[in-house]
């Protein structure tokens, strides 16, 4: 089967010719329907991945369609429909328990975590083994090359958001900052679970045109020497209630704390490597009274049901473009430029 390889740091993307793989006791293979390019991935590229083999398989937003289970699998059959949980974690200690293997406690420092797509092999390819069915969510009749980039560029804002969600009131305002492959599905996901008043910021003027046509009352451009003053003008005196990050770099997290009020929220999603201060009190530059602040990571598997459910209710929908296998290495070229709107999804012939 063709797949995109991680080849090496430093290397580009190369899609060559590989064994299509069997599935062992408790494994199931995913014929792939569609695989999302993602941020971590040019992150991989150009430095590796800690602890990975030389060469694997590319791709952690994965859906597609059972084509064959190992022994001992229950519950599931071929030709069933299913997005692929991209975090996988041990499955026996407290976080994943309760289905938070996105904080599963087995990965440490020593130990880096390894799934599809990082690390292991991953669905930007014919066909994919997935090594455990908890890590399917059935798909129902949403198709596969639609749903795949959800499983990361819709999970990880919904979860960012269900934690903040019972503080937003009707009047509270939000921000999100960065209307990129994430912060265009957190858009579509606040405004489909909250009142609560929502302001875009970034430096693209065709993101932030998406944003007001999904529910943004402001869209602020971010080189604007402004943008806090606008965002304000918007919330007023009480300021903001919370603050996602998309971006994270240190000009994008020195604008979430100067608009965000007391007993506020700052998420900061984005690895764009930005320093936040902290100091109790009203020291400038730091967060205020009562602020929270909080780096999430992916979702849990209940989230990804969750979001597969506002999916298939038609409430959230990713903006995609499609892609061959073959594309790969322009694809991760224009990535890294910016010049992908919303998300590239790589479609197997």
């Amino acid at each position: 089967m063709k797949a995109v390889r991680f080849v090496g740091a430093g290397c580009p993307a190369q899609v060559v010719d590989i064994p299509t793989p069997i599935p062992g006791p408790g494994e199931i293979l995913v014929k792939i329907g569609g695989a999302g390019a993602c941020h971590s991935d040019l992150h991989v590229l150009k430095h590796g991945r800690r602890g990975a083999p030389p060469q694997f398989t590319l791709g952690h937003e994965n859906a597609g369609w059972i084509a064959a289970l190992g022994s001992g699998i229950h519950g599931w059959k071929e030709g069933d429909a299913v997005a692929v949980y991209p975090v996988w974690g041990c499955g026996h200690c407290p976080a994943c328990a309760k289905s938070a293997e996105n904080y599963c406690e087995s990965f440490r420092p020593e130990m880096p975590r390894l799934f599809g797509g990082l690390g292991r092999d991953g669905g930007m390819a014919e066909y994919m083994i997935v090594p455990d069915g908890r890590f399917l969510v059935r798909l129902g009749k949403l198709d596969p090359k639609v749903a795949a980039p959800l499983t990361d560029a819709a999970l990880t804002p919904y979860h960012a958001i269900k934690s903040v969600l019972p503080t937003l009131a009707p009047d509270s305002t939000v921000v999100m900052i960065g209307i990129g492959g994430l912060g265009h599905m957190g858009v579509q996901i606040l405004h489909a679970v909250s009142a609560a008043r929502l302001v875009a910021a970034d430096i693209n003027e065709a993101k932030l045109e998406f944003a007001r046509k999904h529910g943004a009352v402001a869209a602020v451009n971010t080189a604007s020497k402004n943008a806090a003053d606008e965002i304000l003008a918007v919330s007023g005196s009480r300021k903001v209630k919370a603050v996602f990050d998309f971006v994270g770099i240190q000009s994008t997290i020195d604008l979430a704390v100067r608009v965000l009020g007391y007993d506020s929220h700052l998420a900061i999603v984005g690895l764009g490597g930005g320093v936040m201060s902290f100091s109790p009190g009203t020291a400038v530059g730091c967060v205020p009274w009562g602020c929270s602040v909080t780096a999430p990571y992916g979702g849990t598997r209940l989230d990804l049901m969750d979001v597969i459910a506002l999916a298939q209710a038609g409430m959230i929908e990713a903006e995609k473009t499609y892609f061959r296998l073959e594309d790969a290495a322009s694809v991760y070229s224009r990535l890294e430029k910016g010049e992908i709107q919303g998300r590239a999804v790589f479609v197997p012939d």
